[in-house]
């Protein structure tokens, strides 16, 4: 099975994408001091204890940009935390109390996420858009819980991690709207590497984010997930997988140049970092139901020189930035 560039799927979310950075957003949202400091404070601990990768990366951020990104992050926790941890018959409700909490410019002062995330927006001047497009995205593990094709599954990904990638670009700062075509494919090449190390967690939800007509092809059944069978043809399966969100890195890797300087150094550790968690799994042999694969803090720190300077030997193209 070849790896090429669908442009069915990619022609899509760019059209989705672009529909979003329409709906820029900069009504001033005013809050007192301590509120907002308060606010932050939570989404700061939120990240720390949910995200030790976004987390490390965002700390490399200017401090004004690195709480927007923790509010971020933290809207993002709550919006999951309501499909994943909800009763069934109460999550749709409750995402829709959220999505209208969320998404309000004077969201009510007891949520603190809420605060925080309406004076980032603000802020930095966050598409409106993208945040209606990740509650939507995750909105559908509600009722989908399989994928037949990788063009559905990419469209599921853009949802959910995407849409991040092009709140963070708001926060960070870009040169030119050519950076949105890399942070679509970012953002699909960051939520497969979650699906690849996730898939018996997700099992476990009765999820399955794996393309059915690829599972098919390599002979792949949910019986082999459900006894956790590392077979030939599941390592096959999986080189396959871990080729393509490889090539979607290397694809997106040119979009951190188009980007503000001081943000630059910040991605292109959550690339890195999360593209070791590949390198995890192969080195497990695929085996990705006994085990997360993870990197140690350790290992994580040990990185950032070698991506401080494949950081700096990018090219700006052209942005004086």
């Amino acid at each position: 099975m070849e790896i090429h560039s669908t442009l069915s799927w990619e022609t899509r979310l760019i059209k989705m994408a672009y529909e979003g950075l329409d709906s820029l957003h900069h009504r001033v949202v005013p809050f007192d001091a301590p509120l907002l400091e308060a606010a932050y404070r939570l989404c700061e601990q939120i990240t720390r204890e949910h995200s030790r990768t976004f987390f490390l990366a965002s700390v490399l951020l200017p401090k004004h940009k690195r709480r927007a990104a923790w509010a971020l992050y933290a809207f993002c926790r709550v919006t999951d935390n309501i499909v994943d941890d909800s009763r069934n018959d109460e999550r749709l409700e409750k995402l829709n109390a959220w999505r209208e909490c969320a998404l309000s410019d004077c969201p009510p002062s007891s949520n603190l996420v809420a605060v925080a995330w309406a004076h980032a927006r603000s802020q930095f001047g966050i598409p409106i858009k993208y945040a209606e497009q990740l509650i939507d995205g995750v909105a559908a593990d509600l009722a989908k819980f399989r994928y037949q094709t990788f063009a559905e599954l990419a469209e599921y990904a853009y949802g959910v991690a995407s849409t991040v990638g092009l709140m963070v670009m708001h926060i960070i700062g870009f040169c030119t709207t050519r950076a949105v075509d890399y942070a679509i494919k970012l953002g699909v090449a960051l939520q497969l590497t979650n699906i690849l190390r996730d898939i018996a967690e997700d099992w476990k939800m009765g999820r399955v984010y794996l393309p059915q007509e690829e599972m098919q092809y390599f002979g792949i059944t949910e019986a082999d997930l459900a006894a956790a069978r590392v077979t030939p043809a599941w390592r096959d399966f999986m080189r396959f997988q871990i080729q393509r969100v490889r090539h979607l890195y290397a694809q997106a890797w040119p979009g951190i140049a188009l980007l503000e300087q001081d943000g630059r150094f910040a991605i292109a550790a959550a690339v890195d970092l999360y593209q070791a968690i590949l390198d995890d799994i192969e080195a497990h042999d695929y085996n990705v139901f006994s085990r997360r694969a993870h990197l140690s803090s350790w290992a994580k720190f040990r990185r950032l020189p070698g991506i401080w300077i494949k950081t700096k030997a990018l090219k700006s193209e052209g942005c004086a930035l």
